[in-house]
């Protein structure tokens, strides 16, 4: 088949070399290249599994962790309040 394709400059300059390296025609070069950049997305990665492990249970009631965490943000910014300096 054949087409009209406008390359980037430095594609072209890519495809170039790899013609004067490898002494294969451009159009072979060029035609490889598309495969493996086309070729390179259709094999499927296989699905990520996460190990888990059991941590066995908590040590630390966590059911009141939030008014906790909400009691030590209120004793911070009022430390910050208080060091801040009066005009």
């Amino acid at each position: 088949m054949r087409t009209t394709v406008t390359l980037d400059a430095d594609v072209q300059r890519l495809l170039k070399d790899a013609e004067h390296r490898t002494g294969r025609p451009f159009k072979q070069v060029l035609n490889d290249a598309v495969r493996a950049g086309l070729g390179r997305g259709s094999a499927r990665a296989p699905a990520f599994r996460q190990q888990v492990f059991s941590l066995g249970r908590s040590r630390v009631d966590l059911t009141k962790a939030t008014a906790l965490a909400g009691e030590l943000e209120d004793h911070d910014a009022i430390a910050r309040t208080l060091r801040k300096p009066r005009r």
